[in-house]
């Protein structure tokens, strides 16, 4: 049985009267100790983020001290271990500070020694712990916006609550439409999480046939149905410690949906065929492209459901919405596709980076990656035919071909102001035009040099 984070000191002694006496004034100074006869298994049922200490005798039969402070810093090296000496063993407790052991008492030692060390030990374990975490912190967050690429506000909040929400226990509901990178939440979350260690099971509801679904999903004994000749373990029990993602879980009949009700009230499955409740700890991430409250008021989706899963929601913008988030992305997805296949890097021209910016990728981030790996093999930059695709070949919304052309030269100018540029000479330049035109074009089109966040607007 592992020890739990409530224990603030392990005191190991196989002197029974002792350790008793230590741990009399260890619990008078309001400290949780577990008292232990022998070393043997403590490392084991210690985590490595327990935020404990360990005092020890250093002669003990089986494993003594020494080799419990070398077993123990071998699982965490930060972990203080503190060694109780007799006369006799002073130059083995020299030998354990050399080889990390915290700090020594030679007995027979007063009980204010004793506390003073072991509160010394518990601070320095617990500006250990804070910084692990802030390292862990760090490295999820740079974890994360390497995954979900973008910088607009609303993706700044997506990844804020993904942070936020990884590290609780709370099923979550992802919101998006198709496309937008359900599962790529979906997994930030699980491997965020504590339960990065355990499986990561995803499932489409959607893609499964009606006749097998609920065999898939919670398994089944022999004889079960036709055809059910051996014991199959479903999604939720493979997923057992650790996260299932359920997607598309609209499309799920209400029968299922009453059973997933079940399972997230009680934590157990059933199989089919079967009268054993198998408990499970298992968080659920599900996702929906529809409007599940719509769904519910129209008999489609359970509501109470509904309310289940809709406690932790997590909306994922789409990428209409994400402004010059969309030539973040290409450029992410056209790297990697470049190095993948071994290929020199194209570089955009700013009238693509305006076709790309106007367009409303109906696929989202899905389409917006497919174009991108086209470019990246030198394919011509064509995106599907939508209303404002000026590459679409169809008429646009707007005016006459004169409000058009402004338009087009405006979003064009724009998405070029969005790049770095030392000077409004460079911008010239990277334009194709001269710079007391292009200062009438900016008055124009009322866009500002200083406001695209370049702040050396000298035309040198």
């Amino acid at each position: 049985m592992s020890i739990d984070n409530q224990t603030q000191v392990v005191l190991i002694d196989d002197d029974p009267h002792l350790r008793q006496a230590l741990c009399q004034t260890l619990d008078l100074a309001g400290l949780k100790v577990l008292p232990l006869g022998e070393a043997k298994g403590l490392t084991a049922r210690l985590s490595r983020d327990w935020p404990g200490v360990v005092v020890s005798d250093i002669r003990m039969p089986g494993m003594d001290g020494l080799e419990l402070l070398a077993e123990l810093h071998g699982q965490d090296a930060e972990l203080p271990v503190l060694l109780i000496t007799g006369h006799g063993d002073v130059p083995l407790a020299v030998q354990a500070m050399r080889a990390g052991a915290y700090d020594f008492l030679e007995k027979p030692f007063a009980s204010d020694a004793l506390l003073d060390s072991v509160r010394r030990a518990l601070a320095l374990r617990q500006l250990v712990l804070d910084n692990r975490s802030l390292r862990l912190a760090l490295s999820d967050r740079q974890q994360l916006s390497t995954r979900l690429v973008g910088q607009s506000a609303s993706m700044l909040r997506l990844r804020e609550q993904i942070g936020a929400l990884a590290a609780t226990r709370a099923d979550v509901l992802i919101l998006g439409e198709t496309g937008a990178g359900k599962e790529v939440v979906a997994r930030a979350l699980h491997d965020l999480s504590n339960r990065r260690t355990g499986p990561f099971v995803a499932i489409n509801a959607g893609a499964l046939a009606e006749s097998v679904v609920e065999s898939e999903l919670f398994g089944h004994e022999p004889g079960a149905f036709t055809g059910a000749q051996k014991r199959r373990i479903g999604k939720f029990e493979f997923a057992n410690g650790g996260t299932l993602f359920l997607d598309e879980i609209e499309s799920m009949s209400l029968d299922v949906q009453v059973k997933l009700l079940r399972l997230l009230q009680e934590r157990v499955v059933e199989r089919l065929g079967g009268n054993q409740l198998i408990p499970l700890d298992i968080r659920i991430i599900a996702a929906t492209k529809e409007d599940l409250r719509q769904a519910a008021d129209q008999g489609r989706f359970r509501a109470d459901l509904y309310y289940r899963l809709n406690v932790a929601p997590l909306r994922i913008p789409p990428l209409r919405e994400r402004g010059e988030d969309a030539l973040m992305l290409f450029q992410h997805f056209a790297d990697e596709a470049s190095s993948r296949h071994g290929l020199p890097l194209h570089e955009l021209q700013p009238g693509q980076r305006a076709m790309l910016l106007r367009h409303d990728w109906p696929g989202n981030v899905r389409e917006l990656q497919n174009v991108a790996e086209r470019f990246a093999l030198g394919l011509e930059l064509a995106l599907d035919n939508t209303p404002n695709s000026p590459a679409a070949g169809a008429p646009m919304a707007m005016g006459g071909l004169s409000e058009q052309v402004e338009h087009f030269e405006k979003t064009l100018i724009a998405a070029e102001l969005a790049r770095p540029h030392s000077s409004v000479r460079s911008l010239a330049e990277a334009l194709g035009v001269p710079r007391k035109t292009l200062h009438d074009k900016l008055r124009k089109h009322g866009l500002s040099f200083a406001d695209s966040g370049n702040q050396n607007t000298d035309d040198e």
